[in-house]
């Protein structure tokens, strides 16, 4: 663990070493000591440092992952999360099992654990996995404040810091992240895709509610989208990003008090660029269509008004697979980009389907969580396939011109809708996808060298295979581009190279664009543009 002055980085030093990987550091309320977690490897211990010369004070080491400590406002206690260490007997790979945790509290001078609060034992009572996971907080009037997918959303719930039943403080059918604690402790902050409008359920907006009782307010309400709310101004004003369908993101406040009490100031419009087109930017529609398991999929449609009377269509896939594309700008900057190239595709003729498939966010646990997925299956394929079939019956499509195009978990799914659908999906882009999943996953090396395997080890390797696109190679037909950075530490290069050895042995028409020297997330802009630019090429090449 290391400090440094705010003003400088040439003045950085070491305050101590310990083992495994050190997280989580959090100042005391006083400022003289310092929480972290030390995660090694198949459990993880939390520490309290003083000074060079007081030992380390280990929180109530356990056999267990303890995580996500937080102070309580006197400095005196501290609440964390508890999971099972890692072992036991192998048990099966392809079917999802819950995943137990548990809230405990701390008084520091007696280094006692208490179990405060443990999750239900079903799937929706697992371990949360949106984002900031149990998003633990200690809040004012001995609230202890978390996050659960226990009812089938991920929302917020309040507890008393002495034990009692919990209290939902955001129910709902919707999502909440991006979760803060207000300064004074009395309030949570957060973005949540529910509002006064339908559509809300595809957009973000600020929330706000009590630590203590269940008064949820949506304080943005509209067609726009804001997210990472904050309270500033003790609680008068609260501060957001903000944007719309052609509005790029920016930083925004909110007074919720006074005569401008709900109105939106954006901050650094000067900043935007004076040839940004944001009048040639489309503003996307709702699509909801069924997939053949009966699994409901919504999806993002860009379209440019005029033009041919039936376009070619491209249908975008996310990667992930946790996210949701809005009908607006992303929170995150990959998809930010993506968005910026999917208006750009349109803005070229095209007809753009963003697809949300299963294992995203925004719809609930069943969906988020969806069985079969992936490695186990990938039933999520499903909806890509669902995806094109119903472009295929719009009017206003080309049936006979339609791509795919997606980046890492979308790369993979990419690929899976040429090697197994390329009478539905003419050509496509597969942007650093995963194609063998027996290689990216440690599936084939897990029980090296151990006698215990788990029941069903051996078809959960062939399931693996067949839930891969190299394993469909003799129905793939459609010409691809391969997009990958030689860096990348998210998705292996060989995945790439591997299956441009594949296309070639069966001459499959391919082009190749390596990025060199970047990584998964486009660390250049000039890669990015690179990569975004290449995509539009490809399909006014193959498609106009």
């Amino acid at each position: 663990m290391w400090t440094a002055p705010i003003d400088s980085i040439n003045l950085a030093k070491i305050l101590f070493k310990t083992r495994g990987t050190v997280s989580s550091l959090s100042w005391s309320p006083d400022g003289h000591s310092l929480l972290f977690v030390s995660n090694r490897g198949d459990h993880s211990i939390i520490g309290i440092y003083k000074n060079a010369t007081t030992p380390i004070q280990w929180i109530a080491p356990s056999f267990s992952f303890d995580f996500s400590p937080k102070w309580s406002p006197d400095g005196n206690s501290i609440v964390f999360v508890r999971r099972p260490g890692s072992g036991g007997s192998p048990d099966s790979l392809l079917t999802k099992k819950h995943d137990p945790w548990s809230i405990y509290t701390v008084n520091i001078a007696t280094n006692k654990a208490i179990l405060l609060w443990k999750a239900p034992i079903t799937l929706r009572g697992s371990l949360p996995t949106t984002h900031g996971s149990v998003n633990l907080h200690w809040a004012a009037g001995d609230r202890i404040v978390f996050l659960s997918y226990q009812d089938g959303w991920p929302h917020l719930y309040s507890i008393a810091s002495t034990g009692g039943k919990e209290i939902l403080l955001t129910p709902g059918n919707f999502m909440c992240e991006h979760i803060q604690l207000s300064a004074d402790k009395k309030y949570l902050t957060f973005s949540a895709n529910t509002g006064n409008d339908k559509l809300d359920i595809e957009r973000r907006h600020a929330a706000m509610v009590s630590v203590e009782k269940a008064d949820m307010q949506v304080l943005t309400q509209g067609s726009g989208l804001e997210w990472t709310p904050v309270l500033i101004n003790k609680g008068n004003t609260v501060a957001f990003l903000s944007a719309t369908a052609q509005q790029s993101p920016l930083t925004a406040t909110m007074n919720l008090n006074g005569s401008d009490k709900g109105k939106i100031r954006l901050i650094g419009t000067d900043l935007v660029p004076a040839d940004f087109p944001k009048e040639k930017l489309v503003t996307p529609r709702q699509v909801i269509f069924t997939a053949s398991d009966g699994v409901i999929v919504h999806a993002d449609l860009f379209e440019q008004p005029g033009g041919a009377a039936k376009k070619p269509a491209i249908v975008y896939i996310h990667g992930g697979p946790p996210r949701q594309m809005l009908l607006g700008w992303n929170y995150s900057d990959y998809y930010s980009n993506a968005y910026a190239s999917n208006q750009y595709l349109a803005s070229l003729g095209f007809v753009v389907l963003s697809v949300n498939y299963r294992l995203g966010i925004g719809y609930g646990y069943e969906f988020h969580q969806a069985p079969d997925c992936g490695i186990r299956g990938a039933s999520e394929y499903l909806d890509i396939k669902a995806a094109g079939q119903w472009l295929q019956k719009q009017n206003f499509v080309d049936a006979k011109k339609i791509g795919v195009y997606g980046g890492s978990y979308g790369g993979y799914l990419t690929a899976m809708a040429l090697a197994k659908d390329s009478e539905i999906f003419a050509a496509g882009v597969d942007i650093h996808g995963v194609h063998d999943w027996g290689v990216s996953s440690s599936l084939m090396t897990r029980y090296t060298n151990k006698t215990e395997k788990a029941p069903d080890y051996e078809k959960a390797i062939e399931v693996a295979w067949l839930s891969s696109p190299v394993s469909a190679m003799d129905t793939w037909k459609s010409p691809v581009l391969i997009i990958h950075g030689d860096d990348d530490r998210n998705v292996r290069f060989n995945q790439s190279t591997d299956l441009v050895s594949r296309l070639e042995e069966k001459g499959i028409p391919y082009e190749t664009l390596m990025i060199v020297d970047d990584t998964h997330h486009w660390m250049k802009w000039s890669n990015a543009v690179t990569v975004y630019n290449a995509v539009a090429e490809y399909f006014v090449k193959k498609f106009k």
